[in-house]
């Protein structure tokens, strides 16, 4: 499928289907019902990605006017590095899409674009729990063995 396959910036008009995907990547990680998202965080983000003053972006890959997978990713400044660090934050793809190269290519976009910008590396985060993607993750980068701390307000 990857040699039919397009990853591109999200453009508006693929609202609707990036909504679709973003709906399960959050039900994926227990956003949904009483924990679900707001609709005014859905509607920032997706305005973000086409703010030019924003460091958050999103890719999508697209086969036959389909979207199957999403990637947002973010530049920020690091104090190791003079070029910006590239954050891949979401990474998703549809059930069908799975195993069939989507994952990779997005990663590979998202690479893309951070080389393109200067950026010294990518990073990202998932569970601990989501062994599917860390085996796949092993494949694509190298483990830091950070351990991630967090409190929320």
């Amino acid at each position: 499928m990857s040699s039919e396959l397009s990853i591109r910036p999200v453009a508006r008009k693929d609202y609707e289907q990036w909504l679709l995907l973003w709906e399960g990547y959050n039900a994926f990680y227990g956003r949904s019902g009483a924990t679900a998202l707001s609709p005014e965080i859905t509607r920032t983000t997706w305005a973000r990605f086409f703010d030019s003053y924003e460091p958050v972006h999103a890719l999508v890959a697209e086969h036959d006017e389909r979207i199957l997978g999403l990637a947002h990713y973010i530049f920020h400044r690091s104090t190791t590095a003079l070029g910006p660090t590239c954050y891949l934050q979401d990474l998703f793809t549809s059930e069908a899409a799975r195993g069939k190269g989507v994952g990779r290519a997005l990663i590979n976009g998202v690479y893309e674009r951070a080389q393109l910008a200067g950026s010294p590396r990518v990073y990202w985060q998932t569970h601990e729990t989501n062994s599917t993607a860390r085996q796949f993750y092993d494949k694509v980068a190298e483990n830091s063995g950070f351990v991630v701390y967090r409190k929320l307000f």
